[in-house]
């Protein structure tokens, strides 16, 4: 029997406070999904010295970039908007290192949130920061009292994203006011909300296996189509196709 792949995710780090240490921790739902797609997960800290991240993704199979609060836009030239909820500055300066040297090596990655952001971004692409004023015609993609919210999503012939979800109507969660607008060279996009917004973008390099979607499909909030993203996931790192009878179960 193969090994089962190793793949990487980075958690979420919180700095100390007065009457808290500081402490790392990852929605379950990421290893989860993993581990049920056949896949080892293997969480990292927040290292800081880019030989220790080089030596540990040596050593791993995969990587999925998570989600999480919002990318600070100054390193990237822009202004912080009043809207965000930036990550941990620990976080974010271990997450733009890790994603560097994950495009370095071509290492198969799968980002979600503002995982699939950084990997557009690292690459050359750019994003909106705050979708109600930069396309104020967008339909509502975060809804603040309603954890549950989805919308629906178009997905391009021949891509991953239509493996996954196939013909038919298609909806998705929705929790984010940022979002990808020029995607770097080199990737497509491959799903959209019907209002435009870019939902999922794929390396078009025969050489590297990589994809991003800004749904989250490890959240509780998922359906068993969107855990299917991971099946492929780990699928297109191993070599072994998903059955048929994996198929109809997932549906």
């Amino acid at each position: 029997m193969a090994a089962k792949p190793l793949i990487g995710l980075n958690g979420e780090y919180r700095a100390s406070k007065k009457d808290t240490p500081a402490f790392s921790f990852l929605a379950a739902g990421y290893y989860n999904a993993l581990m049920k797609a056949g896949a080892i997960p293997v969480i990292l800290p927040p290292l800081v010295d880019e030989e220790d991240i080089g030596s540990v993704l040596d050593r791993l199979d995969g990587f999925v970039l998570t989600g999480g609060p919002d990318l600070d836009p100054r390193p990237d030239g822009y202004m912080i908007h009043p809207s965000m909820r930036l990550l941990d500055p620990r976080r974010e300066s271990f997450d733009r290192l890790l994603v560097r040297q994950v495009a370095d090596r071509r290492l198969p990655v799968l980002g979600i949130g503002c995982g699939m952001q950084l990997l557009n971004l690292t690459l050359g692409g750019n994003l909106f920061y705050h979708l109600p004023e930069d396309l104020p015609k967008a339909l509502p993609h975060v809804d603040v009292m309603d954890p549950q919210h989805r919308h629906a999503l178009v997905v391009e012939p021949g891509s991953l994203m239509e493996r996954v979800y196939g013909d038919g109507e298609i909806r998705v969660n929705s929790m984010h006011h940022m979002a990808v607008d020029e995607v770097a060279s080199g990737f497509a996009v491959t799903a959209r909300c019907p209002d435009g917004v870019i939902e999922a973008i794929e390396s078009q390099n025969p050489d590297w296996f990589a994809f991003g979607t800004q749904f989250h499909p490890e959240s509780d909030s998922a359906t068993a189509l969107d855990l299917r993203i991971f099946e492929e996931f780990v699928a297109g790192i191993t070599g072994v196709a998903i059955t048929e009878e994996a198929l109809s179960a997932a549906a």
